[in-house]
């Protein structure tokens, strides 16, 4: 009878925590329960099974217990102490900003505007803008000076805003006529080239290209080439640098984003390394690999345009690497000192119909236009 019992409680149990751990592995949960069930499993199975052969009043068998259920207790708590610790993380990026902000025409908008009327009205056929977060308060700002006043929805108008890698493609599908982005990526090139599509980049601002640490990161100075050497892993640990003996968490942005393009730039021909990821459970049941941000720890490198990242400098939270000696100031970046600094480029097709386009971005590039892109936060062309 007592074998029964115990081969019953094997299968049971056994069963039991074998479809538990399937189930939490489909809800995307951490590996920490992957592991923790089954262990947890076998160990209640043998505790049950001592219980069958009324083993369960020896000293040696409660103090295992104790010692088991306090190490389980003890496991669980301190795990989800470091995910809360995780999630409180600060995470620097442009996707954090709340766009609707700089909607164009909006009471109490955030968007510069012009002390005079604009020297350009467009009327009709208004060119349709789209192109990165952190451009749309540069472009929207332009819109607002030259279209006229009416509601332009984030998500479908003539000024919306898909991102890098949406407004890329809608450009290339001719959904848009004009988008705002930093230097499109090889790939996004070579796309453009497998179609036939010639691209016309004007620039129309500049901006620094930052890397940052965690503030309490003793590191304040990088070369070119020890950024080269940690984002290909060549360099691992902060002593290496100089710092505390830490391992280095390099965080990269998705493929096709204007950040990430800014970065394999920087690399040049230095390979870049495969970049730190996390699963995530999508509404649909499936898993997803995303590349992560970069999140404010004491081990981290993160990167991004300085606008974007500049309230968490001044509020003490991250702070800026002088590269070659050179911080990301506005004058270094107007006098060319601070080595890595990317053009923001107006982008249209050569096959593009719209009679405005043209005149538009010349307006871009007079007084007026880079009064906006400089009082956006950004430094003009001229």
């Amino acid at each position: 009878m007592k074998l029964f019992a115990s081969i019953l409680t094997i299968l049971l149990l056994g069963f039991l925590g074998f479809a538990t751990t399937i189930f939490i592995s489909l809800l995307g949960y951490k590996p920490f329960y992957l592991y923790f069930i089954p262990i947890f499993t076998i160990a209640v199975i043998i505790m049950i099974i001592f219980l069958i052969y009324g083993k369960a009043q020896s000293k040696l068998f409660k103090r295992c217990t104790m010692v088991f259920i306090t190490a389980a207790i003890v496991s669980i708590v301190s795990y989800e102490g470091y995910e809360a610790y995780e999630k409180s993380l600060e995470v620097v990026s442009t996707q954090d900003v709340d766009l609707t902000e700089y909607t164009p025409f909006v009471e109490g908008s955030k968007l510069v505007s012009l002390e005079e009327p604009s020297t350009l009205k467009i009327a009709d056929d208004l060119p349709k803008l789209d192109g990165a977060t952190a451009l749309y308060p540069v472009y929207s700002a332009f819109a607002q000076a030259v279209y006229p006043k009416k509601d332009y929805s984030l998500h479908d108008s003539e000024v919306v805003s898909s991102q890098t890698s949406g407004a890329f493609d809608r450009l290339l599908k001719g959904d848009v006529d004009l988008i705002f982005i930093a230097q499109p990526s090889e790939k996004q090139m070579r796309n453009a080239e497998e179609l036939g599509i010639e691209l016309n980049l004007t620039p129309i601002g500049r901006e620094a290209f930052v890397f940052f640490v965690h503030s309490k990161n003793p590191i304040n100075e990088l070369t070119m080439e020890q950024i080269q050497a940690i984002y290909s892993g060549k360099i691992t640990n902060w002593r290496q640098l100089g710092g505390k003996n830490e391992e280095i968490r390099a965080f990269q942005r998705p493929e096709g984003s204007g950040s990430q393009s800014a970065l394999i730039n920087v690399m040049g021909d230095v390979p870049l390394m495969e970049p730190p990821s996390e699963d995530i459970v999508s509404a649909m049941g499936g898993i997803i690999t995303e590349t992560t941000n970069y999140q404010n720890r004491t081990n981290a490198i993160g990167f991004s345009f300085r606008h974007f990242s500049q309230n968490m400098v001044e509020n003490g939270k991250i702070k800026y690497i002088a590269i070659n000696g050179m911080t990301p100031s506005k004058e270094n970046i107007q006098n060319d000192s601070y080595p890595i600094v990317a053009p923001l480029y107006a982008v249209t097709t050569s096959g593009n119909t719209n009679p405005h386009v043209e005149g538009f971005i010349n307006w871009m590039l007079s007084e007026q236009g880079q009064y906006i892109v400089e009082q956006t936060g950004y430094v003009p062309v001229k």
